[in-house]
């Protein structure tokens, strides 16, 4: 009995690989290269999320995804992490399969798990958060649940969050009081989410966050300049031609570059297009990069900015004096 309820879960939880597809998207197909690329993150992203719906125990995630290459195995453990949080969130009991994915092997991999419980959030009704929620409890990483939650409206209600522009202005957690804030990590979910949507052509990336209010641009590009480090499906040239469009925010986008960086090297996954865009970014290898992450972590909140906005902006000025982008 056990087994058919995991079964009918694993089923019930994951959507068809076809929704991954850049065609059923209606995302732009730049090339077969990047379009293999996109949509074999989004296949390995669904392999975890269907591995975690379906597990006995948490641990049975890594076996499933052993055998992943390394560029993909990231996207497998965020689709892990938002298969435990929907299976937290609608099994009775008290929640705990996230949180022994967190403190085991998901530890590796806790950025992709937080953007992966965001996941999780724009699948389930409200009433149901706190459940999805109760393992979310690092106050620095918990706003990776917003940018998850961004980048999932962005990839499936494309004309709305994209093209449409909309800003989730009202988002409940941690609070109201923090709604603000919430709303920038979220349009940073909603950046990383444009660089698929761009098909990873960075002069399409570019001209669709110039579309958007000038300040929501800042969070917008350091997305995409996130998922650009992380996912790749580009060249030296065109990471360079994006760099120039971001002008003003070539920080920012250095920034995330780094963050990407990081997360890359701390699940032992670092790989070329990583090296190669935080080289352009940041002008330093991915495991410099990824150093000044690590050096730069605030010890808390400071001038009405939570700890992980504090952290942006002082990665953003570490790298502000080495990036210089040509006109």
């Amino acid at each position: 009995m056990a087994g058919t309820i995991r079964a009918l879960r694993r089923r019930i939880l994951t959507p068809d690989i076809s929704e991954t597809l850049v065609s059923t998207r209606g995302f732009h197909d730049k090339s077969p290269q990047a379009r293999a690329v996109l949509e074999t993150v989004g296949a390995s992203f669904l392999a975890g999320l269907s591995s975690a719906a379906g597990a006995r125990q948490v641990t049975d995630v890594d076996l499933d995804l052993a055998d992943l290459p390394t560029r993909f195995q990231g996207f497998a453990y965020e689709g892990a992490a938002m298969g435990f949080a929907l299976v937290d969130a609608l099994t009775p009991g008290t929640p705990r399969r996230s949180a022994e994915f967190l403190a085991g092997t998901g530890d590796r991999h806790v950025y992709m798990a937080y953007v992966g419980i965001g996941w999780a959030l724009a699948r389930l009704p409200r009433m149901l958060w706190r459940r999805a929620l109760a393992a979310a409890t690092d106050p620095l990483l918990r706003w990776l649940v917003h940018d998850g939650y961004g980048f999932h409206q962005a990839y499936f209600h494309t004309d709305a969050y994209v093209h449409g522009r909309r800003a989730v202005t009202d988002f409940p957690w941690p609070s109201r009081a923090e709604s603000g804030y919430a709303a920038r990590a979220i349009d940073q979910g909603i950046g990383r989410a444009t660089w698929f949507v761009a098909g990873s052509d960075p002069k399409l990336a570019a001209d669709l966050l110039d579309r958007f209010e000038p300040a929501r641009r800042q969070d917008l590009y350091s997305g995409a300049g996130l998922a650009a480090t992380y996912a790749g499906g580009c060249t030296e040239e065109e990471l360079r031609l994006f760099q120039r469009r971001a002008g003003e925010h070539a920080p920012f986008v250095a920034q995330a570059s780094a963050f990407a960086a990081q997360a890359r090297m701390r699940a032992g996954l670092l790989v070329p297009h990583t090296d190669l865009a935080t080289r352009v970014f940041c002008r330093a290898p991915a495991a410099d990069a990824a150093r000044v992450t690590e050096e730069l972590i605030p010890a808390g909140p400071a001038g009405g900015l939570p700890a992980y906005e504090v952290w942006r902006r002082a990665v953003a000025e570490r790298f502000r004096s080495t990036v210089r982008v040509q006109p």
